[in-house]
């Protein structure tokens, strides 16, 4: 853990308590444990865990605002897998008002268990696709934020993320290094879905390559046909 108290401040700028620390511990031997059982990652190593799960997913935070991350903002994380990117911000920030959801089971069980041993507030579980709940009055432009981390290629991405979000709120892509093309081909699926590019911050975390959070606003409402049914917007990209 020391590892992680001190590359989060050299890299990131951020300080973690020593309750974080501790959360994050607690995080990381019960990804190990129910890993053996149920595969919820291919990272499997106790260093691997903070360098490629927990840091990458703090690095979120290089982006978002430090006022709204004292105060408080809602945020969907959508494909979160075993809870990446959202909970370690959680942990980082619990004032978010954070919902996960995935389309595989296990990985939401995972969620809600950790959510427990970590005694996280105000956290939601979705066991569904983005596709079938991104049309739901309960979830469609509610939210500040929606992230998504390694889920699809852009344009596919920002069909699941942007329906989520309100009006002046934000998209997060947490992308790999070589994404040229993938911005290329973004740019139809971005005016069809009501978003704006602002931002494309490049993270340097030790021993790996530069990591790219890609921010967009939020500009117009998103047209009543998207998202499109389930599986559709991969097999048939913006």
């Amino acid at each position: 853990m020391k590892f992680l108290e001190e590359s989060a401040k050299k890299y990131l700028n951020i300080v973690l308590t020593p309750k974080q620390i501790i959360q994050f511990e607690i995080y990381q031997k019960e990804l190990i444990l129910w890993n053996r059982k149920f595969n919820l990652t291919s990272i499997k190593e106790p260093q691997e865990i903070l360098l490629k799960h927990f840091l990458d997913s703090l690095s979120c935070l290089s982006v978002i605002p430090t006022d709204a991350q004292k105060t408080g903002f809602s945020l969907i994380d959508i494909g979160t897998g075993a809870g990446f990117p959202g909970i370690p911000l959680k942990i980082a920030c619990p004032r978010i008002r954070l919902t996960l959801v995935d389309s595989v089971g296990k990985k939401i069980n995972f969620c809600k268990h950790l959510s427990g041993a970590l005694s996280l507030e105000d956290v939601e579980f979705v066991f569904a696709r983005a596709e079938d709940i991104g049309k739901s009055t309960q979830y469609r432009e509610a939210f500040d934020w929606s992230v998504g981390r390694a889920v699809a290629k852009l344009p596919v991405l920002l069909e699941y993320l942007l329906p989520f979000v309100k009006i002046g709120g934000y998209a997060l892509a947490q992308k790999a290094q070589n994404i040229e093309g993938e911005m290329r081909t973004m740019e139809h699926a971005l005016s069809v879905l009501g978003g704006k590019l602002i931002q494309v911050y490049p993270v340097q975390l030790p021993g790996m390559e530069v990591r790219n959070l890609i921010v967009f606003s939020k500009i117009s409402p998103t047209p009543p046909l998207y998202p499109r049914r389930s599986g559709l917007p991969n097999k048939k990209p913006l």
